[in-house]
């Protein structure tokens, strides 16, 4: 039985105008501030707090480097633990983001209070207490893991509800989208400046670990002043579509699990996301181990995927005004499945190619990545407005946060099953562990596309 349509009362007093593009390029300058904040505590981590071993090593030991439990590490414990609470605490964010009230806007309100505690703990994460390795490290190192990880949701789950609210059509929402792609790449790039940053400032007499945490400073606080800007200024009232609502937590999940589309939608997402993180995980045993080339490789591999990629995001516009999301999606998921299934069956070209056709392939792997990186947020808030159209709930913090919670669920899954299968065999003597990675990753794409098949774009 199909949903009677609904015309709710708006939020606002009067009808939201449709946001000019300063409005939109204020909100996307956002999601740079919080993709350069996070860039730290998602890839540094590890660099920090187990530095690579060149001679000496380039920081001091804060935490045991030992294992732990036989095949686990402190700083894996922490990362994991942190992603984990993310992924929960993502879903209570959305709801409590839906159903707020503030003269300021109720999305607003959280990016005011959350921006600068989301900065904050980004930075004091490589700050530790004791010089030394100690368990007082490894406290705070806790602490401001999980406290980082609760104003990363705090800030990020209202924010991209906001795509939806600002969104007036489905072209605006692929407009947002491919604005906030834009913004978060260069954060990311931004990010990775921390390495150029450091080694200047260590010419400069700095020690590394001085020059490691002035350059994440100097960057955070530029990521600060990003994401308080939407916060300041963006008239969330003026032009944000709001509905005010009251369903509990419970009711708003029951609500949105009855949306079938929207299910089909999370279950080829986390297949993506799957897939995805294997690639990012096994780009350096794929260089060296399959393709027989050094570890820098990856590195040039991943440079050329991004540049790429940037440079697609206006024409898979065009082609999704051509051929639609859903069939740009589908087309997406089968070249991530070629890509893969040349990576695992490498071994049968000629040896003197293979440098060519790693390059060849981030090129080629261009396409889907520029696809998956606008395509999901349109169609998220494309769902939300079919939901609002058809029931008169406006879910929007809650659809993201279940989309974030999907999203994390599948790189945790990544994390914990990438590692097994290597045990098969991973050296160039014996590849097939590193040959089984690519083919259950192609094995994630054939079934993400048959899963999207299934998803109605009207």
């Amino acid at each position: 039985m199909a949903k009677r349509l609904y015309q709710p009362a708006p939020h606002q007093a009067l009808h939201p105008e449709r946001p000019p593009i300063r409005v939109l390029v204020l909100y996307a300058i956002g999601q740079l501030g919080w993709s350069l904040a996070s860039f730290a505590a998602g890839n540094l981590m590890v660099y920090f707090f187990m530095p690579p071993e060149q001679g000496t090593p380039l920081f001091p030991s804060y935490i045991y480097q030992g294992a732990v439990l036989g095949v686990f590490t402190l700083i894996g414990i922490v990362s994991a633990g942190g992603r984990i609470l993310d992924g929960l605490v993502d879903p209570l964010v959305a709801n409590w983001s839906d159903r707020r009230r503030s003269t300021l806007g109720k999305r607003r309100w959280f990016l005011l209070i959350g921006a600068t505690p989301f900065a904050v703990f980004a930075t004091l994460i490589f700050f530790p207490v004791d010089p030394s390795e100690s368990a007082g490290n490894f406290m705070w190192l806790v602490v401001c893991t999980a406290l980082y990880y609760f104003f990363f949701a705090f800030y990020v789950i209202p924010y991209n509800a906001l795509m939806a609210e600002l969104g007036h059509t489905a072209k605006d929402r692929m407009l947002i989208s491919t604005l906030v792609s834009v913004t978060w790449a260069l954060g990311f790039v931004a990010g990775n400046g921390v390495f150029a940053l450091q080694g200047w400032l260590e010419t400069e007499g700095k020690t590394p670990v001085q020059a490691f945490q002035y350059a994440l400073v100097f960057l955070h606080a530029i990521a600060l002043c990003c994401m308080l800007l939407p916060a300041l200024f963006l008239q969330e009232n003026r032009y944000a579509r709001q509905i005010t609502g009251d369903q509990s937590f419970r009711e708003a999940l029951q609500t949105i699990a009855a949306n079938r589309n929207f299910r089909r939608f999370l279950g080829s997402f986390l297949l993506y996301w799957l897939a995805l993180t294997f690639i990012q995980l096994g780009m350096v045993y794929y260089a060296t181990l399959l393709f027989h080339l050094e570890k820098e490789a990856a590195f040039t591999f991943s440079l050329i995927s991004f540049l790429s990629s940037f440079i697609l995001y206006v024409p898979v516009n065009l082609l999704v005004q051509k051929w639609g999301k859903r069939r740009t999606m589908l087309a997406a998921y089968l070249l991530f499945g070629v890509l893969f299934a040349i990576v695992a069956f490498v071994g049968i070209f000629p040896e003197g190619s293979k440098k060519a056709l790693l390059y060849a392939l981030g090129v080629a792997a261009a396409a889907p990545l520029a696809i998956f990186g606008i395509l999901p947020n349109a169609l998220v808030g494309d769902e939300i407005v079919k939901e609002e159209q058809q029931s008169g709930k406006q879910l929007s913090g809650m659809f993201y946060g279940i989309t974030a919670f999907t999203m994390k669920i599948g790189i945790s899954l990544a994390n914990l099953t990438f590692p097994s299968l290597l045990l098969v065999g991973k050296s160039r003597e014996q590849p097939m562990g590193v040959q089984a990675t690519a083919l259950v990753a192609l094995l994630f794409c054939i079934t993400g596309w048959y899963t999207f098949r299934r998803y109605r774009e009207d």
